[in-house]
Formats: C-alpha cells, structure tokens, sequence
C-alpha cells in the first residue's frame, strides 16, 4: 500500500508587490519555493516566492 505524503498549502506572493498571489500545496520536506508565473497585474510574468498561510481562526 501507498505511503501518504503530507502536503502543506503555500501562497506564492509576487516580487513585483502588487499583491496578487497563488496558493498550491508542497510536501513537507521541500525547499522553499520560487516560481516565475503571470502577475496580470503588471501584465508581466515574475517571480513569485512561497509564503505560509496563516491558520489562525477569528472569532
């Protein structure tokens, strides 16, 4: 039977600091993760590096 992998959610933030961001998930004992994908905003594609999301819950 297959192992399962844990896999955590990530959000990859612009460089450009426009505030547009992907989320995708990566397994645990990755390295951090720098992708270059499209920033619509700037209307260019750009480097996007990987930032945790917050889990913290408002009540």
């Amino acid at each position: 039977m297959a192992k399962k992998v844990t896999r955590e959610k990530i959000r990859l933030e612009s460089t450009a600091g426009t505030g547009f961001f992907y989320t995708t998930t990566r397994g645990k004992n990755c390295d951090k993760v720098r992708v270059k994908k499209y920033d619509p905003v700037v209307k260019k594609h750009v480097e996007f590096k990987e930032v945790k999301i917050n889990k913290s819950k408002k009540k």
